[in-house]
């Protein structure tokens, strides 16, 4: 525990690590031996079987500055046993039902207040996911993913990018000179949809039935030199960094692509069948959501090849900066549990993009309608049915413990405020509801970004 506390406190805190120009550290391996004498960092390469590297980037050389203090000051035993605790809890859910447990009860039960471990299958499922998940996607997919979606979510994509286009043009505070750069950015935008064109092949892990701690290192083994591999060859922008079943979608500052797995185009976020305003105010705000994230405080300093360069004047950049921290100041004062507030610093970039993306969705629906008059469904108008159905798909379940815990760790707001905070920025939203100025819905003064 004193080590583990050492080494915390030498590192980049969450809000610190969010900002790329302060994990980018380009070094030789000669220069990075330099920094720590006390890890033969050659060895290491070459037991993990990289090829010589003339260059790497080292995310934050002064944790290694005094990491190697740390390691010289402390004494062989307790290297030991810090190292056996690594191995037992990266392996404890593949062991023994006491080891299961044992660990539950502080990761589950201490930290986040879960009353009781899910079932097992639900944990297999999530250890295939995790180590097989391109084999699991492909059947994954033929069960649930078809071509039709596919379409119909590109078109969506296509109306969202064609909006912030729209949105980007008329900006007030943004100079010509950046705005044509941004142009640049969001025209060079690609769109992965569903799952991947070529399929990862795993014929060469051997999977036995009864060794299932075996099976999860081979697997991870297999995974480890496939990246390896990669070293020092060209990018592959086709590759994705989540599973096919993932409920979840990302941007991607590096390749300046959105990715949108087949796991979450469906309900709530997204079906065929649906109402088309809730579709918007689902997938609809997901996709601005992660388009908005290529400018937010993060992706903004990354450019259209994905290289981490300012292509912004020093004018618009405060004018940036000022708009963020209206958000910052604002989320800031929620309290997910008595006492403990949300760190709006933590938390901006993935509230910049619920602000935008909600606001981009909106933009697509209203354009869709194109004047005419529109069907009330269940007595709700389209613009409602869209701000009920963004609302919906942050719906959760949150044990105390948890969200205190996930308040001063996880750079996503809580769902209550992702919906809440969105909405209260939203003229459009205040109009749709007639809520006043005054009401808790109604933000003075409203934040704004994009």
């Amino acid at each position: 525990m004193a080590l583990e506390t050492a080494l915390a406190k030498v590192s980049l805190d969450r809000v610190a690590r969010r900002d790329p120009d302060k994990r980018y550290h380009k070094m030789t391996v000669a220069e990075l031996s330099a920094l720590t004498p006390f890890v033969d960092w050659n060895a290491y390469i070459e037991g993990v079987g990289a090829p010589n590297l003339d260059t790497l980037n080292v995310d934050v050389p002064d944790f290694f500055t005094s990491l190697n203090k740390t390691l010289s000051a402390t004494d062989l035993n307790t290297l030991k046993a810090y190292l056996r605790w690594h191995i037992l809890h990266n392996a404890a859910e593949q062991l023994s039902e006491a080891f299961v447990n044992e660990d539950f009860a502080f990761y589950g039960k201490t930290l986040r207040g879960t009353k009781e471990l899910r079932p097992r299958w639900k944990r297999c499922v999530d250890v295939v996911d995790r180590q097989l998940g391109e084999a699991l996607g492909q059947k994954y997919v033929e069960e649930t993913f078809g071509p039709e979606g596919k379409k119909r979510t590109l078109q969506m994509v296509s109306e969202i990018e064609k909006e912030m286009g729209r949105d980007l043009s008329t900006l007030t505070w943004m100079t010509p000179e950046t705005k044509k750069q941004a142009f640049i950015k969001l025209d060079a935008v690609a769109n992965k949809i569903g799952y991947p064109d070529k399929w990862r092949d795993y014929s060469s892990v051997l999977i036995v039935r009864d060794d299932f701690r075996g099976d999860v290192l081979r697997a991870v083994n297999f995974e480890t030199q496939r990246k390896i591999r990669k070293i020092g060859g060209p990018v592959d922008r086709m590759e994705w960094e989540m599973t096919p079943s993932t409920v979840n979608a990302y941007y991607s500052p590096w390749e300046d692509n959105i990715n949108f797995p087949a796991g979450i185009l469906q309900p709530p976020f997204y079906s065929n069948g649906r109402d088309e305003a809730v579709n918007y105010g689902g997938i609809g705000a997901v996709v601005g959501h992660e388009l908005t994230h290529g400018f937010d405080d993060q992706g903004r300093k990354y450019d259209a090849q994905g290289n981490l360069r300012d292509w912004w004047t020093k004018e618009d950049a405060v004018e940036f900066e000022k708009r963020a921290q209206c958000l910052i100041d604002e989320y800031s004062k929620f309290e997910p549990v008595p006492g403990v507030h949300l760190n709006g610093k933590l938390t901006l970039g993935e509230n910049t993009a619920d602000n935008g993306g909600v606001r981009l969705a909106f933009m697509a629906l209203m354009d869709s309608l194109d004047g005419k008059t529109p069907d009330l469904i269940d007595g709700f108008t389209p613009e409602q049915r869209l701000f009920l159905g963004f609302g919906q798909v942050w719906c959760q379940n949150q044990t105390p413990e948890s969200a205190r815990l996930l308040a001063q760790t996880d750079p996503h707001s809580p769902g209550q405020y992702r919906a809440n905070g969105v909405m209260q920025n939203m003229p459009e939203f205040q109009k749709a509801f007639s809520c006043k100025l005054g009401q808790p819905m109604v933000a003075a003064p409203a934040c704004r970004v994009w």
